[in-house]
């Protein structure tokens, strides 16, 4: 059974009777006269057919326990063809996604409104995927058709599809770990050649060339966030990613970054001295992250929250920290958590419950001394297990005598 197919299946089981699910690929948001940015697929309709092109729609159906499966497309367009390339056909959408009923986009209207037409006195429902991030944001695709239809059919009842797919997502297959896997492995080549040319007098920005250009020698088109290349003080400032200063001889630098493999995502940092050698006071602080990581790694489980795992940190740097002259309180040197959900996106969708095997999570201890000039960040990816976990970027290095090592070869 086709992958997606099987992801389709999933979600259909946990639907009601008498439903249908429309989901919305998105669109390009306009920039400037005739340019767009980039477009960026909405990741629930990715991880339901893996196709990632404009103005597409999902229609699942379930009627009486019988289901059906259907895709709206843009038409291909001679002439648009070329200009800019070809759309995809109703052939390529089949293949990718395995849906055999592939109609024009602007079948769609008259399609929902049969279907809503027939249901009358039913106990009928419709699902939309409603996430919203803040209140000020733009609205989807799918707000614009649900307000839309409900201005239409004012009884209809409308549920919202985003906790059942972020349950699903929260817990990655095989082939998304695979994914995962991938882009951990483009990101440690990025790195190492981050810390073959770093030197004091060059821009942080140069540090981000370098790291994008490998990412597109090995055909990568996409990082999976802005990256973050701080030296000095701007490595206490959690999401620096202005990249614009010049590195000076003796200080650190932290690079937050990760690259993408078909849209999943790595999420890895590390802290280096920006000539090869840790100082004595650096080398302190480092080791001390390092070790609330490894902690981390020691207890991370199926059975075990976010919130516990970031609680041995606390309480481990509440010991730890008076022992270097750091007196402040913790909140002072460590304002954030140890752990996010990955995948698809760099925060992944999850719920706030104990993590199950599958889940693949961030572990990123920090320590930032302002006024010492000393950001530290070091973050692998885990893969969660019924007993423990596996560290998914083992290999890239960490240890301070590794770094240095390979920074003076």
């Amino acid at each position: 059974m086709n992958l997606y197919s099987k992801r389709r299946q999933n979600v259909l089981t946990r639907m009601d009777d008498n439903s249908i699910l429309l989901l919305f690929s998105g669109k390009a948001i306009a920039k400037s006269e005739d340019e767009c940015y980039d477009f960026d697929v909405n990741r629930n309709f990715y991880y339901l057919t893996g196709l990632e092109k404009e103005d597409m729609v999902l229609m699942l159906g379930k009627n009486n326990g019988k289901i059906s499966e259907s895709l709206f497309i843009l038409p291909y367009d001679e002439y648009l063809a070329r200009w800019v390339g070809g759309r995809m056909s109703k052939q390529e959408a089949t293949d990718i996604s395995d849906i055999k009923i592939v109609c024009d986009r602007d079948e769609l209207d008259d399609t929902v409104a049969r279907i809503i037409e027939r249901s009358r006195g039913k106990d009928f429902k419709l699902y939309f995927d409603f996430w919203h991030y803040s209140y000020d944001q733009r609205s989807s695709e799918a707000t614009k058709y649900a307000v839309d239809l409900k201005a239409k059919y004012p009884y209809l009842p409308m549920i919202d599809i985003f906790p059942i797919l972020t349950s699903l997502r929260m817990v990655k297959d095989e082939y998304e770990v695979a994914y995962i896997k991938k882009a951990i492995s483009i990101t440690n080549l990025g790195i190492r050649k981050m810390m073959r040319n770093i030197k004091p007098e060059l821009n942080e920005m140069v540090m981000e060339g370098v790291f994008d250009f490998v990412l597109k020698e090995n055909l990568c088109n996409k990082n999976a966030f802005k990256t973050i290349a701080a030296s000095g003080h701007r490595a206490t400032i959690l999401h620096y990613s202005t990249n614009n200063q010049v590195m000076k001889n003796g200080e650190l630098f932290l690079c937050d970054l990760g690259a993408t493999y078909k849209n999943y995502c790595a999420d890895i940092s590390r802290t280096f001295p920006v000539n090869g050698k840790f100082s004595k006071r650096q080398r302190e602080i480092y080791e001390m992250v390092l070790h609330a990581q490894k902690i981390v790694v020691d207890h991370a489980k199926a059975g075990v929250t976010l919130r516990e795992l970031n609680k041995m940190v606390v309480d481990y740097y509440r010991d730890e920290l008076p022992k270097h002259g750091l007196n402040k309180g913790v909140n002072e040197y460590y304002f954030h958590s140890v752990s996010h959900h990955l995948g698809l996106d760099t925060h992944d969708v999850s719920m706030d419950e104990p993590l199950r095997p599958g889940c693949v999570i961030t572990n990123e201890p920090g320590l930032y001394i302002t006024d010492e000039s000393i950001g530290i960040r070091i973050e692998d990816d885990l893969l969660i297990k019924e007993n423990g976990c596996e560290v998914l970027s083992k290999d890239i290095i960490k240890e301070v005598d590794d770094i240095e090592s390979f920074m003076d070869r």
